[in-house]
């Protein structure tokens, strides 16, 4: 008899709250939050969609001043997460709500910590670093795939050094995320693609984590299932509600997932190229998704079956799974390489470099030396 005891494990995760018009709730939530004044935390794409307008008049409608920084760039800055901060203290807020992607969501994380903590943002980096809480965060995703609004990653580009930096920590997980996948609508044909292909990769990292565990797998597995499935269906059909729904939820689910379990080479590889040439995450994953399979396949084979299964509906192993993955990239008219992000074959050892210290490594299945991820980078070219 088999007396193999399951690893303790914890699962954490913010208050949700998901489904069409959800938006319309910011103000009631804000608040039980805030007595004083709401951040806004945005960039231009988001507040052009309508999105903040439409949260700033649901403060309103709850007797709750706000003001705004919506100045984000894609891929975060040092410089916008001190501008945010500025702005928070000289306004005399006391809870931000980020409305929009990845970026403004990270970056919003970072000005909440940034305000109550003292010495510079560096300081912040690596896995929990951060002494003290920030004020309440109250999040509003706009895009199917970052699932920064219930993470405790924020990814924050520091330009002159030409990289990402990727802090972690459970004071970095919001106090609250309102999911409605009405706000996926404004986004163009090739932002829904990159950022569906980047929360198939957090399904796909975190089930191979070594850090997994039935209650992330279960997320991870109906993420990548709902993913194959309905990204075709709203890159064919923008206007098809129910798979924007579907991929919302799918986001959800993966993020439930990486946030507990963590992640792997693919994302740390991934940073390293978007600290570099400031391209979209979801970008650089499409470009890596093959290779990373083929180099940790060996290791964790039973549980690729078992997502090529979910998937699919095959069990053929790796070269079977890879070409279902590449026949779904190609049909939703996703880039395979990694030049079309901009990268060099000289720039792939300081690249490196940066890549060695991301704690995404820690839990990759296999392995990896500098070696490994230099010849990863030369295949993904």
């Amino acid at each position: 008899m088999n007396n193999a005891r399951l690893p303790v494990r914890k699962f954490a995760t913010p208050e949700i709250i998901f489904g069409s018009g959800s938006i319309e709730l910011v103000g009631q939530h804000a608040s039980n939050l805030s007595h004083d004044r709401v951040l806004i935390v945005s960039d231009p794409g988001v507040r052009d969609a309508g999105w903040v307008r439409i949260v700033e008049n649901s403060l309103e409608q709850s007797g709750l001043e706000h003001t705004s920084f919506d100045q984000v760039k894609i891929n975060p800055r040092i410089e916008n997460v001190e501008e945010g901060v500025k702005h928070y203290l000289d306004e005399n807020c006391d809870l931000i709500v980020a409305v929009g992607g990845g970026s403004p969501i990270d970056c919003a994380k970072c000005i909440g910590v940034m305000a109550t903590n003292e010495g510079s943002i560096e300081e912040l980096e690596g896995v929990d670093e951060i002494q003290i809480p920030g004020p309440p965060l109250l999040c509003v995703p706009t895009t199917a795939g970052s699932s920064a609004d219930i993470s405790p990653f924020a990814i924050i580009t520091d330009r002159e050094a030409g990289r990402k930096m990727v802090i972690i920590s459970r004071l970095l997980v919001p106090d609250l995320s309102i999911v409605d996948p009405d706000t996926t609508t404004t986004m163009d044909s090739g932002l829904t693609v990159s950022s569906g292909i980047d929360a198939l990769a957090h399904a796909l990292e975190s089930y191979v984590s070594t850090a997994s565990s039935p209650l992330t797998d279960m997320f991870a597995l109906e993420a990548a299932k709902i993913i194959t499935n309905a990204l075709p269906r709203v890159h064919l059909n923008p206007l098809d509600m129910r798979a924007r729904e579907r991929m919302m939820l799918a986001s959800l689910y993966a993020g439930l997932s990486f946030s507990n379990a963590s992640l792997g080479i693919l994302h740390a590889m991934s940073h390293g190229v978007g600290g570099m040439y400031d391209t979209t995450h979801g970008v650089a994953a499409c470009a890596l998704l093959e290779i990373i399979i083929e180099f940790n396949y060996p290791c964790v084979k039973e549980k690729y079956i078992e997502l090529e299964n979910a998937m699919f509906k095959t069990t053929g192993g790796m070269e079977t799974l890879i070409s279902h993955i590449n026949r779904l990239l190609a049909e939703v008219g996703a880039d395979q390489k990694l030049r079309g992000c901009g990268l060099r074959k000289e720039d792939i050892l300081p690249i490196t470099e940066h890549v060695i210290q991301d704690p995404c490594l820690a839990t990759n299945p296999r392995p990896a030396r500098r070696i490994d991820i230099e010849e990863l980078y030369e295949r993904a070219l």
